[in-house]
């Protein structure tokens, strides 16, 4: 597996890397821990380095099985995980990022993950009711303490990044980027990760699973399934966002690539430090995604994706009226 650098930081990491939400939340389907665990190491053996979990997983579960999945290759592989929400009763119950609920989620992310350190640590979501700057200050004593190594955010404003890497310099922005969510290349993020030397790990680089080509209009998702409340997944969005998938398979069919290794060899041309995180909970489609890196898009076929691309209308937002508001801040 190639590996790539996250901006400025010196974090160097595998050119993919493994979104782990999907493995036991929000999908409707949940692995046991020891399938995960098995999935996870899987991963590894294959040459992955980085690993993507958070507090809000589970709760809690998801990162237990990454820290126990990881325990015996610590050294060789880098573990972020996030905070800033409260959790009440098993859910997520409003934003949190005071400096007092940072610190305590830092603790209890070591302790679950069974780790010294926590290598990059995101602020989730930017919570409106705290500045930036007490945010990354208090990442930057928890680096100054030995207890995380690098500091990010998700779904940002460029503004915000900008204020946050005065007090504290980010390793990486986790933010929504794929072929049918590009917000970033214009709303300053891409901009100000060049700037700023950043890197990006693009989260659902494959649309929620979309973009493989497995989903469509007759599709049922599963009960827990949290894309039954997303506006892309109507059956009448899918259907005419079919057009983005017929894009991608054409692509991969001169290639002899799946839709879903185009979308990601699509973001992994887009920039250097660049490093997507898809996940999955089946054996074949890991290697699927890993396959990817090992395809070539030449600059013909990406100003042909460019232009084709240009031509689809994408039908729906990403999330709805409620979640979008929490990005972007």
């Amino acid at each position: 597996m190639k590996t790539r650098t996250l901006g400025k930081s010196g974090l160097e990491v595998s050119a993919l890397g493994f979104g782990c939400m999907g493995l036991n939340f929000s999908y409707g389907h949940a692995l046991g821990a020891q399938d995960a665990i098995a999935l996870i190491r899987a991963a590894v053996d294959r040459g992955v380095t980085f690993f993507d979990t958070a507090e809000v997983y589970g709760p809690y579960t998801n990162e237990e099985i990454v820290g126990e999945a990881l325990r015996p290759v610590r050294e060789r592989v880098v573990i972020a995980t996030k905070f800033g929400f409260d959790i009440e009763g098993g859910r997520m119950a409003g934003m949190n990022s005071r400096p007092e609920q940072i610190r305590k989620v830092a603790d209890g992310s070591l302790k679950r993950l069974g780790i010294e350190q926590i290598d990059l640590f995101y602020q989730h979501r930017v919570d409106p009711n705290v500045p930036i700057e007490d945010v990354a200050g208090t990442v930057k004593d928890l680096i100054a303490a030995g207890k995380v190594k690098h500091f990010g955010l998700s779904e940002p404003s460029a503004a915000t990044v900008r204020r946050a890497h005065a007090v504290q310099p980010i390793a990486a922005l986790q933010n929504e980027y794929s072929l049918w969510t590009r917000g970033v290349e214009t709303n300053g993020i891409l901009q100000a990760c060049e700037e700023l030397g950043i890197g990006l790990v693009p989260y659902s680089p494959l649309g929620k699973g979309f973009l493989t080509g497995t989903i469509g209009r007759e599709t049922r998702l599963a009960e827990g399934d949290f894309r039954k409340g997303l506006p892309r997944f109507a059956p009448e969005a899918m259907e005419k966002n079919q057009a983005l998938v017929d894009l991608l398979k054409r692509i991969g069919a001169a290639k002899q690539a799946t839709p879903a290794q185009i979308a990601l060899a699509w973001l992994l041309a887009r920039r250097p430090w660049i490093v997507p995180i898809p996940g999955t909970t089946k054996l074949h489609r890991l290697e699927e995604n890993l396959g990817a890196a090992d395809v070539e898009l030449t600059a013909d076929d990406l100003t042909e994706i460019e232009t084709a691309a240009a031509a689809i209308h994408i039908e729906g937002e990403r999330y709805p009226a409620h979640l979008l508001a929490t990005t972007g801040r």
